[in-house]
């Protein structure tokens, strides 16, 4: 991109909460953290100090299959960001961490106070079960408290190794020379990492709900998805954006705009490397919950009956190519769709090939989705609130046989 004067530099590592079993849940988010807590060469402090110098964004995130840890600085900071990145990365020394282990345990406490985030892990459990895809992220805190340094080494070992990584950049950069300081800090290729477990059966409807004295109900719905590599994506992506993925979705209109039952709605698709998940989210005070979920259940029926209009599709098909675009004009956008596309084996299209993948989607690529993956057979629940047999009772708007789960 030499339009720009900034690089967006990241390792992606296939490693997340998926690959934890129940003893190490939380592990891989708490190794994230920990990669910023120095190496043999840097300390803590000396990291934070070198990123600011070069006036650099420095962040990691943990995902539930990946893990990427990445900078945005000046493209005449290459050598001196790169060098930082990596030995952070590849060769964490692990020194007094127990301190980091207080800031995750917090960090786990704030998500428990934020319903409206813990209600989407309370619906991934409704869906997935016991696998772990459906455990949260961020992890337990009795993991976080107790895991000792040689078993957060291993983990590390075993997975940080090349075949399991991929180094991504975007911006004003020569493509060779990423490649020689790649090389220069990679080395040896290591062991291949340990297989994953397989996708979960579909489980049929389960209700989950968490008891909470809040001042709304936080209510998700939603069922098993398709997986990233599915050709369906693009089409999803169209029937997403129809359903509460913008401000004129029907879920936006019909809930918030004409009725004003809530601030926040929305609906979302998740991808994984062999299934998926679609849902929705809705935030209501308590005098509001049951004529919101009417309406939410009046749609979600309006859909599966009667379809998509061919206005909505042209809009929706728009929207996202819209999005798409002013996207890609971001050198972090750029990275991170170089490193999450080729690290998980998705096809990396050009530009002009997503777009052209949105215009192929047709009518009948939207409402078979609709069909397919929207039917209340499918669904689960999930709610965070005050009091379960309200949510119950609401629910049965949606389906009764979900309500009685």
């Amino acid at each position: 991109m030499p339009s720009v004067r900034s690089i967006a530099l990241g390792f992606w590592v296939r490693a997340g909460s998926r690959d934890e079993d129940h003893e190490h849940a939380g592990i891989s988010h708490f190794l994230e953290h920990l990669l910023f807590k120095g190496t043999d060469r840097f300390s803590s402090r000396e990291i934070d100090e070198a990123f600011d110098a070069m006036g650099a964004e420095v962040n990691a995130g943990t995902g539930k299959e990946t893990t990427s840890v990445y900078s945005r600085f000046l493209d005449n900071h290459l050598e001196r960001a790169f060098d930082v990145l990596q030995d952070m990365v590849l060769r964490p020394a692990y020194p007094d961490i127990d301190s980091e282990r207080q800031v995750v345990i917090e960090e786990i406490a704030m998500y428990e106070d934020e319903p409206q985030d813990k209600v989407h892990d309370v619906l991934a459990g409704a869906i997935f079960g016991d696998h772990p895809l459906g455990r949260p992220i961020i992890g337990r805190a009795d993991v976080v408290s107790s895991v000792p340094v040689p078993e957060i080494a291993s983990w590390h070992d075993g997975r940080y190794v090349s075949p399991n990584i991929v180094l991504a950049a975007a911006g004003n950069l020569e493509h060779d020379r990423i490649v020689e300081l790649a090389e220069a800090a990679v080395g040896k290729a290591g062991i291949a990492p340990p297989a994953r477990e397989d996708a979960p059966e579909a489980a049929g409807q389960v209700l989950r709900f968490h008891q909470k004295e809040t001042e709304q109900y936080h209510v998700a719905l939603g069922g098993p998805g398709i997986p990233r590599g599915d050709d369906r994506r693009f089409a999803l992506r169209v029937l997403d954006t129809i359903l509460g993925g913008s401000t004129s979705s029907r879920l936006f209109q019909e809930v918030r705009e004409k009725r004003g039952l809530a601030y926040s709605v929305y609906s979302y698709a998740s991808h994984y490397a062999d299934t998926g998940q679609v849902a929705l989210y809705l935030g209501t005070r308590p005098d509001n919950v049951a004529e919101a979920v009417d309406v939410i259940g009046s749609e979600l029926r309006r859909l599966h009956d009667d379809g998509v209009t061919e206005d909505e599709l042209e809009r929706a098909r728009d929207n996202v190519k819209g999005r798409t675009v002013l996207s890609m004009e971001s050198t972090l956008t750029r990275m991170n769709r170089l490193g999450s596309s080729i690290l998980m084996e998705v096809p990396l299209l050009t530009l002009d090939e997503v777009l052209a993948a949105f215009d192929a989607v047709t009518l009948d690529d939207v409402n078979g989705l609709a069909q397919g993956l929207w039917q209340s057979e499918r669904m689960s629940a999930a709610g965070v609130g005050g009091d379960e047999a309200a949510f119950r009772r609401a629910l049965e708007a949606v389906s009764p046989a979900l309500a009685a789960a």
